[in-house]
């Protein structure tokens, strides 16, 4: 029996399995993984009993830093990487940096320190937990002011498309955790339109989902401002 009451518990209970894949498997057609703890225990039907003081972005937080732990594994033990398994690897570590990070090689050193260091911060968040005003303030405005790094010419398209694909997973759960993004309207069309344009990898484009991504930043502002007039103004 495992205590899936404790997110970081449970992410180490699903990442097993919805993370890695072998790569015989992947040359043989299975289709690449993404583990996402959020969103996939909320879609799954449940096999534990929730707690009443549910946090999804923390959840979702969590599951990056392990599937990050993870990945980081696997990436050491790939005796070939190729530039899809580091651009993947990298993609995870830009999101749960929340954007701030520099490019970072995925030298065995550096992977050793990236699964220590999110083993630890993992175990943290699931003690101290991710705060609304923190979501609110920091974490989602940060992620939808990331409109730049998707106009930087000097990374690739496919790095920006994997990107793309965690950020989008990342927006929709932050945007889960706030009622007054939850059933916005247009919020959620902006963020429907990101899905769309990060939904195919080859035909990624930076520069347009640059541009949409700063129709949501507009969005998540206009409902920040609104969320927090005094009671008299509004």
């Amino acid at each position: 029996m495992r205590d899936l009451k404790n997110l970081y518990v449970r992410a180490n209970t699903c990442v097993a399995c919805h993370q890695n894949v072998d790569a015989d498997l992947l040359q043989a057609g299975h289709p690449e993984l993404i583990f996402e703890l959020d969103g996939q225990a909320v879609s799954e039907p449940k096999h534990w009993r929730e707690t009443t003081n549910w946090n999804g972005a923390q959840a979702w937080l969590i599951g990056q830093q392990v599937a990050l732990r993870e990945m980081s594994w696997q990436l050491a033990s790939e005796k070939s990487p190729t530039e899809n398994h580091v651009d993947r690897w990298s993609a995870v570590h830009w999101v749960v940096q929340v954007g701030k990070v520099a490019d970072v090689m995925p030298t065995p050193e550096n992977l050793k320190r990236v699964q220590e260091q999110y083993d630890q911060l993992a175990r943290q968040v699931a003690t101290v937990g991710l705060p609304v005003d923190d979501i609110q303030q920091r974490v989602l405005p940060k992620f939808a002011s990331a409109s730049a790094d998707f106009r930087d010419a000097s990374i690739s398209q496919p790095l920006q498309a994997r990107r793309a694909e965690r950020l989008v997973l990342a927006l929709d759960r932050l945007v889960t955790a706030l009622p007054e993004l939850d059933k916005n309207e247009p919020a959620q069309s902006a963020l429907k339109q990101l899905f769309k344009d990060a939904q195919s990898l080859p035909d990624f484009s930076p520069s347009q989902f640059a541009g949409h991504l700063q129709d949501f930043q507009k969005m998540v502002a206009t409902s920040s401002r609104e969320a927090n007039k005094p009671k008299a103004e509004k």
